[in-house]
């Protein structure tokens, strides 16, 4: 009996296991139906931000959600794969994928206690769960996951799984992965991490944010600590070693992204470029963006705004310490840093000088001709004394001076003129206090700057630079308004018949309102849409030729590319290249170039830009605005010291925006300076005086990249000995005539009267024209 019995239950365990083998087999057959492929792990896509760079390979910005710095295993150091093997999985080297011990630890405490127990997971399980599988906790995850370490160690090598880890896992802060780690917490290289540093970051994996050394410093140092133990314990540091780093003090800070040049206009325009190609997914593939300015060019052009606006503002006046924390809009400045301003308080004012604290402790003194210029302005306004908070900056030969954060603001484009590439973009003083770039998404008026489109329209209808217009006041009659239209000049002075070049290079308003009349409205915008304007920048009135329409400093840009190139439109462009994050080469930009003598046929791989005005057109009106550098009213240029500069002035009504656009031999760039509001900037502030030592400063910076080139003469090109008076020729033996460019179709052919000796052209009109 007991042995039929011991019989039949030896059968059924036996019919039980093998039932349940089966069942398992059968299990773990479908289980594995439903398992990610891991072959996928092969050739991992990781998640990172996109970069954007300067055109010297500086990284200028940075925009994604998660920092991640991929690495491969032989580019981390042992003593750190040590740590974190010491944390995470001591039997990472000799198991099979799965930890049986820990396994069973936790299923003990989940039967005892009817609780998960944290624990248990290997390194490939971690790495099976974060790149294959979903988030759910579940005991299907959990079996799933297991079967997949397996599976994976069996596939891949112990540093191939290693590196797969450490790329992947989360350690707070945004930080994705090993190496973006080191740089957020600690701002370094992984080879320049001490132990105390690797055991706190190995430590991070098992709950980022309870052991986070910025969030939580004392339940990460007791993490920390736990790690360096350890690894004392597996006998990869000696006691010595252990107490030194046991006891050491943390220095985890947050740090901000490892921006290498500040172009923050630059970067922004650029990041709009690409999330407008790619979308969201730029956040995530790791592109890396590489722009066309160099950031020496960049400098430039940031210390010459400043400087700019600086000057002005000071002409202005001192508002006194206690506008110290007003900003623009009127709010309260919290920030110690605006543009190149840094906050302080004085510590003593004395006949020699002020000293000063500023906001990070630093002592600086401030000699008196550095805030003689505060005596302006307000004649009530207290002395300067101690304690009060002011604005200082430190000027190019390192001494410190009183300033104030400018209420005026400005903007500069630079330009290649022969392929459009972006050499320098400033929207503003202060993009953090300011984001938006008036470089690009500003609509002012050209001014005076317009009158050049003017006179190319007026050269191809035929006006030469000797035609005679007469300045003298004029009457606009307009029904549609209640008085009619009255333009003046600005200094309300009139030189009656004056010739086309005296005109621009003085910029006479009367002169090219009357030019506008005879060409026509429709012909003149016409010639303005070939310089890249759109024909709802421009009104179809006779204000048009006082440049009464709106473009932005870029738009101006690339309007005298067309001067400075020979006659071709350009079209600005900022990124070069893209590139993945293997280096591949997605994007690589392709401009249509200003080529006078290339063709179809000569050079098919290179798209030409397209013609906007003819070779002598454009050479008659380089002559026109090198005269205004030369005896117009952009003469401070000739401090340069070159002889190819040319450009435009421009003022627009009441001085609300003060202008220069100009170019030099391989270089085109456009100044502005205005209010926000449009304020006028006040009498005398006219674009001579305030825009052009923006760019006087800004060419002065880089003009040794860019060496003159004499400018030849394109057949069809003829000189001709007159008469200002008329225009007419006059006998190269004859006083007082002048040498005149023209066409061979325009060439004067009647004779003048000989000059009397009294007659002389009035030509020291030199003020800036009404707009």
């Amino acid at each position: 009996m007991l042995k039929s019995l011991i019989k039949w239950l030896a059968f059924f365990v036996i019919a039980f296991f093998a039932t349940f083998a089966l069942a398992s087999y059968f299990f773990f057959i479908e289980l594995d139906k439903e398992l990610p492929d891991i072959e996928q792990l092969q050739n991992v896509q990781y998640q990172m931000p996109f970069s954007i760079y300067s055109q010297d390979n500086l990284l200028i910005g940075q925009f994604g959600e998660k920092r991640r710095v991929p690495l491969t295993i032989g580019k981390v150091p042992s003593q750190q794969i040590k740590a974190f093997i010491a944390a995470e999985d001591d039997s990472f080297f000799t198991h099979i994928g799965i930890d049986p011990t820990g396994l069973a630890r936790a299923a003990t405490q989940l039967v005892l206690t009817g609780k998960k127990r944290q624990g248990g997971s290997t390194i490939t399980m971690q790495v099976a769960r974060n790149f294959l599988l979903s988030n759910e906790k579940t005991y299907l995850r959990k079996l799933k996951e297991i079967v997949l370490a397996l599976k994976i160690e069996r596939r891949y090598s112990k540093d191939q799984i290693l590196e797969l880890y450490l790329n992947k896992i989360y350690m707070g802060q945004r930080a994705y992965g090993l190496a973006a780690a080191a740089q957020t917490y600690y701002g370094k290289d992984l080879a320049e991490l001490s132990l105390p540093q690797q055991a706190m970051i190995a430590g991070l994996p098992k709950a980022p944010s309870m052991y986070n050394p910025i969030t939580n410093p004392e339940r990460a140092l007791q993490r920390r600590n736990y790690v360096l133990r350890r690894m004392l314990e597996l006998k990869y540091i000696d006691e010595n070693t252990y107490r030194s780093a046991h006891d050491a003090i943390d220095d985890a800070a947050l740090q901000p992204v490892n921006i290498e040049f500040e172009a923050p206009y630059v970067a922004e325009m650029a990041r709009q470029e690409i999330m407008a190609q790619f979308g969201d997914s730029a956040f995530t593939q790791g592109l890396k963006v590489y722009t066309t300015v160099p950031s020496e060019f960049q400098r430039a052009a940031d210390r010459a705004l400043q400087e700019a606006v600086h000057e002005y503002d000071e002409r202005h006046g001192y508002r006194g310490p206690s506008f110290k924390n007003t900003g623009k809009d009127g709010t309260r400045l919290t920030g110690s840093v605006i543009g190149d301003c840094r906050q302080a308080q004085i510590n003593d004012v004395s006949e020699f000088g002020i000293t000063a604290t500023l906001h990070n402790g630093s002592q600086i003194r401030i000699d008196r001709h550095n805030f003689d210029w505060t005596r302006r302005g307000n004649a009530h306004r207290p002395p300067l004394q101690a304690g009060d908070m002011i604005w200082v900056r430190q000027l190019e030969n390192g001494d410190w001076a009183l300033t104030q954060v400018p209420e005026v603001e400005g903007a500069f484009a630079a330009l290649n003129p022969n392929n459009g590439a972006i050499l320098a973009l400033s929207g503003g003083f202060d993009f953090y206090h300011s984001k938006y770039n008036r470089a690009t998404q500003s609509k002012r008026q050209p001014g005076s700057g317009f009158k050049p489109i003017i006179y190319t329209a007026a050269i191809e209808k035929g006006f030469t630079p000797a035609s005679i217009i007469n300045d003298a006041p004029i009457v606009i009659e307009d029904p549609s308004q209640e008085n009619d239209w009255r333009p003046e000049n600005y200094n309300r002075r009139y030189l009656g018949p004056t010739p086309l070049r005296v005109a621009l290079r003085e910029s006479i308003n009367l002169v090219s309102i009357r030019v506008l009349q005879e060409i026509g409205i429709p012909h003149a915008i016409d010639t303005a849409k070939r310089f890249g304007f759109d024909k709802d920048q421009l009104p179809s009135t006779l204000s048009l030729a006082l440049g009464s329409g709106h473009a932005s400093p870029l738009r101006m840009a690339a309007a005298y590319a067309v001067f400075a190139n020979g006659g071709f439109l350009v079209t600005p462009y900022l990124i070069e290249r893209i590139e993945n994050n293997d280096g591949i080469v997605l994007f690589q930009a392709q401009p249509a170039t200003a080529c006078a003598e290339c063709n179809e046929t000569n050079n098919p791989q290179s798209p030409t830009a397209p013609r906007a005005i003819s070779a002598k057109t454009n050479f008659l009106i380089n002559s026109l605005l090198r005269d205004v550098v030369q005896r117009g009213t952009a003469t401070q240029a000739k401090q340069l010291g070159r002889n190819d500069l040319a450009g435009k002035t421009g003022t627009t009504n009441d001085q609300r925006d003060a202008w220069f656009n100009g170019f030099a031999s391989g270089i085109v760039a456009s100044a502005w300076i205005g209010y926000d509001n449009s304020l006028p900037l006040g009498h005398g502030e006219t674009g001579g005086k305030v825009a052009l030592p923006m760019w006087i400063k800004f060419i002065r910076a880089v003009q040794h990249h860019f060496p003159e080139k004499p400018e030849s003469e394109p057949n069809g090109i003829v000189q001709a000995y007159i008469n200002p008076r008329d225009g007419l020729r006059l006998d190269p033996n004859e006083k007082g005539g002048i040498w005149e460019y023209f066409t061979e179709e325009t060439v004067p052919t009647a004779m003048s009267t000989p000059l009397q000796p009294e007659e002389s052209l009035e030509e020291e009109f030199n003020e800036e024209g009404l707009f």
